[in-house]
């Protein structure tokens, strides 16, 4: 999967990134960012921490064990 991620401005001013399949689905939406180099910033971290990222399933409550 190639994807890419596309930066758009929001009706408050603020920047945000959507991680898009090569399908056209939103895989992951931001946060809204103040600047658009703030928001390269965090589409960077998405890509430098993402590779190694685990999984914490939290969707298991007491009533489901």
């Amino acid at each position: 999967m190639a994807g890419k991620f596309v930066i758009t401005k929001d009706k408050r001013g603020e920047f945000r990134f959507k991680l898009v399949a090569d399908n056209g689905q939103a895989i992951a939406v931001s946060e809204g960012y103040n600047t658009k180099a703030a928001c390269v910033n965090g589409i960077e971290s998405v890509r430098r921490n993402a590779p190694d990222a685990k999984i914490d399933d939290s969707a298991l409550t007491a009533a489901t064990v």
